[in-house]
């Protein structure tokens, strides 16, 4: 043991590349992609270290360009279920009494790996495998992991230096210690931050964990458990098994050892996930901690104050970049009557520019989604919007999946503020639009946070600060993650925590030690320096 108080250092949020002509930054990114775009990768479950091959295999492909196969995954069955947990289970007593600081080594050393060495590798491979522009791949894959191994290890020195109040007579302290089990981290397909910052959150605190990625990221996700393997992270610590969530989950989820779930998905999904732990709940040896994001169906609310040409920026970027395949998408927008006719122009004017196409192309602004599930069901609500007499296309509607699964960013009109599309998530670049009087402002507003039964995000535009402070109060709870005069997009690792509420999740913003603070139990020791030697108390003595 080393008889020194360590500590982390300070972090700061890892620069963004923009891959600017000439840039070396834009060559290696180039070189990168044509590396991984020549050949195919067989991907292993990782099981206490070791590859596991299965021979139920899936493929990976990019949404683009869907013919062209990227790699195969071998797909976990029972048999690898239970053996990733044993791993964990047998993992967990040794990791969690490493040094605290030791477990942030090897997250620091991934840290940095991933910013310097393996920066244009993990990029690529999220560019490829789910279809993201340079500039989203660097905000994700690069920067946002980066930040979030660096700000959590920084986090966790913090929680762990929060003590009680001790006296003369007592030492008083408390240890933070690992949940007593295995935590189940499943991550989707639309973030590879999301993908390595879900199991590695909880392993930092000293737990063990069991992780499915998306069958449908399941590429990039690879790339980042061997990042954490290059780094130090033991064997059991955190073991990779995709595979289908039937298989994976049922099993999982009844096993009396869980500890934890740390998800990102569908509400529906977690909603089941919930109940199977409910309708488990006394079989666990501790409660689960269920930690959860979900879904969104977020919103842009302007007043004719607002600056009209930041207002449609932000609706462009925030309703399509990515192909609005972000929980925290603009997907619903609510206009005043007076600047409409502007705001239309304007805004229809800059989606016709937007470039569909392939993203190895650095000029094409939306890629593809991310696979023919997704594009069945995101078509359905263009169609749907198609044939409505309460909706009007203003640009777009138009999809093809021949080659990759493309679907034109989509504007829609409505005349009914319960429409289906107001309500619902997509998931999708289509964004519906409702104007509404001036003179109903406060209506408008009410509306707005009772129509949808997501919390996520949402943003407002205006230039009057008395307007700013009115509607920030009546959409208090709206959303978890609120914009004034920006998109609802983009939150950044220390700046904006990230969360949200109703069936948007259980809120424990992700990006601060909120949600750290989940994977910990707590321990309240109490010492006595001079403890008592007789039973009787003062008040027992008569004069």
């Amino acid at each position: 043991m080393s008889n020194a108080i360590f500590q982390m250092p300070r972090p700061e949020n890892e620069p963004v590349f923009n891959y600017a002509p000439g840039s070396p930054e834009k060559a290696k990114l180039k070189a990168a992609l044509e590396e991984l775009k020549g050949k195919e990768v067989e991907i292993p479950l990782i099981i206490n270290g070791q590859e596991v091959k299965t021979g139920r295999l899936g493929d990976c492909v990019m949404p683009h360009n869907h013919r062209h196969r990227l790699g195969q995954f071998h797909q976990a069955g029972p048999e690898e279920v239970q053996a990733a947990i044993e791993a964990a289970l047998r993992a967990r007593q040794e990791w969690a009494a490493l040094p605290w600081e030791e477990r942030a080594g090897v997250f620091l050393k991934a840290a940095e790996i991933l910013a310097h060495d393996k920066r244009y590798l993990l990029n690529a491979a999220t560019m490829l495998g789910l279809s993201k522009t340079p500039y989203q791949a660097e905000i994700d894959a690069a920067c946002e992991l980066t930040d979030f191994w660096r700000f959590n290890t920084y986090y966790m020195e913090e929680i762990y230096r929060q003590q009680p109040r001790s006296t003369p007579l007592s030492w008083n302290r408390v240890e933070h210690r690992g949940l007593e089990g295995f935590i189940f981290a499943v991550t989707p397909f639309n973030f590879t931050s999301i993908a390595g910052n879900l199991p590695t959150a909880p392993a930092m605190m000293g737990n063990t964990v069991v992780w499915k990625p998306a069958s449908s990221a399941v590429y990039p996700a690879y790339f980042v458990m061997k990042i954490l393997e290059e780094a130090g992270l033991p064997p059991g610590v955190i073991n990779f098994i995709p595979g289908p969530g039937s298989t994976v989950g049922d099993l999982v989820l009844k096993h009396p050892d869980l500890a934890g779930i740390h998800f990102t998905g569908s509400t529906a999904t977690f909603q089941n996930m919930w109940k199977t732990v409910g309708a488990n709940i006394h079989t666990y040896r501790t409660y689960p901690r269920l930690v959860g994001e979900t879904g969104g169906k977020d919103f842009v609310f302007a007043h004719s104050s607002a600056d009209i040409e930041a207002l449609v920026v932000a609706l462009v970027r925030g309703a399509f970049e990515f192909q609005g395949q972000k929980c925290s998408a603009a997907s619903r927008a609510y206009i005043p009557e007076s600047i409409w006719p502007e705001v239309k122009e304007r805004l229809v004017a800059m989606t016709k520019e937007l470039k569909v196409g392939d993203v190895s192309d650095f000029t094409t602004f939306m890629g593809a989604v991310i696979d023919k599930a997704a594009f069945d069901n995101i078509v359905s609500y263009i169609e749907y919007a198609k044939n409505s007499p309460e909706a009007t296309i203003l640009v777009g509607g138009s999809y093809d999946d021949n080659t990759g699964y493309f679907i034109d960013p989509t504007i829609v009109q409505t005349t009914n503020p319960k429409f289906k599309l107001m309500e619902e998530e997509i998931f999708g670049p289509v964004l519906t639009v409702y104007v509404y009087p001036d003179d109903e402002l406060d209506e408008t507003l009410e509306l707005c946070n009772t129509t949808s039964p997501y919390g996520l995000t949402g943003a407002i535009f205006a230039r009057d600060r008395r307007v700013i402070v009115k509607m920030s109060r009546a959409l208090y709870e709206a959303a978890g993650n609120f914009y004034v005069n920006d998109k609802p997009t983009g939150a950044v690792v220390s700046q904006q925590p990230f969360g949200g509420a109703r069936a948007s999740g259980t809120n424990d913003k992700a990006g601060s030690m909120l949600n750290l603070l989940r994977w910990v139990s707590q321990r309240a020791i109490k010492e006595n320096l001079l403890p008592p030697r007789c039973y009787r108390y003062p008040h027992m003595d008569e004069a």
